[in-house]
């Protein structure tokens, strides 16, 4: 059981280089049939943080003041960390079916795939943070020690949606609706974490329902990097969360590497 639980972990090690090289690749070509190329994979969630921005502080009007920062920074910190799971996720889960040709060969190990994904989508978070700081920045917030945290949740972000994507990247194989059960999810996510609207004044921290959405793991990342960027609180502070969020996602893990070992050896012969 032990050999099982760890080999995973092994074969990614064993194997970092090629990972590497694959995502890598992987990002590159996946607008490699447009004029502008990787160009779109940040325009996109640009436009839709200023569609969120335009909507929620100039139409709704989301108050944020007493967190002492315009409604778009608060927006920023919650969406950036969310763009990087819903785009890790969804790359993950279609992994197998995009590289089938990889997958039916019998010397290449599979298990690298959903990590090619979840790297690739890696390098577009990347960039989003160091636009999330630099707009800090020019609202005349400079970093200091507190954004050591964002590795921290970028990796929470990591390793919860590398649990995620073996489960569902094998499932996906041999139920192909799943893709497209993943993204009602993660629309339907995106309001849940909660992301455009201010939850700790809208509802409060004691109500049973915020108590509800902290079981979200994803909430327990968001809130990570408003920490860091807005509230300026360590994570260690919120010891039973990061206790649950741990927890959780080692249950992940586990699951979607006993889900993934078990089905991948019917992957040749459905794909």
């Amino acid at each position: 059981m032990l050999k099982s639980i760890f080999s995973l972990p092994a074969d990614l090690y064993k194997n970092r280089r090629l990972v590497m090289k694959l995502a890598k690749n992987d990002f590159k070509t996946r607008y490699a049939g447009s004029y502008f190329g990787t160009f779109w994979a940040f325009v996109q969630p640009v436009v839709t943080i200023l569609v969120y921005w335009f909507v929620f502080s100039v139409g709704f009007r989301s108050n944020t003041d007493e967190l002492g920062v315009p409604f778009v920074l608060y927006l920023v910190a919650g969406i950036v960390p969310w763009f990087f799971f819903s785009d890790a996720l969804s790359g993950g889960t279609n992994s197998l079916l995009e590289y089938n040709y990889l997958v039916k060969k019998v010397v290449f190990n599979i298990s690298v795939l959903p990590v090619v994904k979840i790297i690739s989508a890696l390098f577009v978070h990347g960039f989003f943070v160091l636009l999330a700081i630099i707009l800090y920045i020019c609202n005349g917030r400079f970093p200091d020690w507190y954004y050591l945290q964002i590795l921290y949740y970028s990796a929470c972000v990591f390793f919860l949606v590398l649990g995620l994507c073996y489960a569902t990247s094998a499932i996906a194989v041999l139920f192909r609706d799943l893709n497209q059960i993943i993204g009602i999810g993660l629309q339907v996510g995106v309001w849940l974490t909660p992301i455009m609207w201010v939850s700790e004044s809208m509802i409060g921290t004691n109500s049973l329902l915020y108590k509800i959405l902290q079981l979200n793991p994803v909430f327990y990342i968001v809130s990570g990097y408003r920490d860091a960027f807005i509230i300026k609180r360590w994570f260690f502070e919120r010891p039973v969360w990061t206790l649950y969020f741990w927890v959780f996602a080692i249950c992940c893990f586990l699951f979607g590497n006993w889900i993934f070992k078990r089905l991948r050896v019917h992957f040749a012969d459905v794909l």
